[in-house]
């Protein structure tokens, strides 16, 4: 248990009896949540943690074959859970981890009351004329193969684009920053094992309640993929949010948290304050 608690850096506050879970995306860590995951800890026992090879972590951890495939990742989430003994947890996760958390709530229903997705997307590449991800594959291999030759140069790239927030320079600067901070290998593999994911038939399997957060012009995910997902995935509930960009926990802190708060409001029936 200890092991699994440095490993994936896990840190618990709040006092509430239900469990509320924020997992990072691609280049991020925990730390991404500071201005969204406090405001819960009046009602809910929050659990932060990174995945190995991110944040603090215990890098030395990394298994390239582990983490090879987007299960790894579920893996990790799942052992968290188990460490801290945690059934029918509130799970919010930005970008990849919204898959993350739903492929560990088809395995394991029991531990998921529902799903909160910020900027998901169950498949980040287009594919023909009956889906658009966004991506062609030749721009993520042109990404990636920019990851080797110039990480900083990547991450300079990719930052303004995803945040998507030029009069607030400071916030495209932390995300370059976080994106720099991680092994310039072990990113480029996360990053493959992203942007080259597809879920789509995976979607018809989950059963858990789900609210799609959906962020106005965001490059990493357009509306399109949004309304795909909310189609496709059972008892999800869709919402525009005002915020722009890839980042609204970080841009649009109390937008993010007003719409997961009501969301839980209505799911539980009961007020959040």
């Amino acid at each position: 248990m200890t092991t699994i608690f440095t490993r994936n850096n896990v840190t618990v506050t709040g006092s509430g009896e239900k469990t509320i879970l924020f997992a990072h995306g691609f280049g991020c860590d925990q730390n991404m949540w500071r201005f969204v995951a406090p405001q819960f800890e009046k009602d809910y026992k929050v659990v932060l943690f990174d995945y190995v090879g991110s944040g603090n972590s215990d890098r030395t951890a990394y298994n390239e074959e582990r983490y090879g495939t987007i299960q790894g990742y579920v893996e990790d989430l799942l052992e968290v859970l188990d460490a801290l003994q945690i059934k029918q947890a509130i799970f919010v996760g930005h970008s990849v981890s919204a898959m993350i958390g739903m492929l560990a709530s088809i395995q394991r229903p029991d531990c998921f009351e529902c799903l909160i997705m910020v900027g998901p997307s169950p498949r980040y590449l287009n594919d023909g004329p009956e889906y658009f991800g966004g991506f062609e594959r030749e721009d993520v291999e042109e990404l990636l193969g920019m990851m080797e030759m110039n990480f900083v140069g990547w991450a300079s790239y990719l930052a303004p684009l995803a945040m998507n927030n030029a009069d607030r320079p400071a916030l495209t600067e932390e995300l370059k920053t976080s994106f720099c901070s991680a092994d310039p290998a072990v990113a480029r593999k996360f990053a493959e094992v992203t942007f080259f994911s597809d879920h789509r038939e995976d979607l018809p399997k989950a059963q858990t309640p789900s609210l799609i957060l959906q962020c106005s012009e965001d490059s990493i995910v357009p509306l399109e993929v949004g309304q795909y997902l909310h189609r496709h995935l059972k008892n999800s509930t869709f919402h525009l949010m005002e915020a722009k960009g890839h980042y609204p926990h970080l841009s649009h802190p109390q937008e993010t948290t007003n719409l997961i708060k009501d969301f839980l409001s209505q799911l539980q029936g009961k007020s959040v304050q």
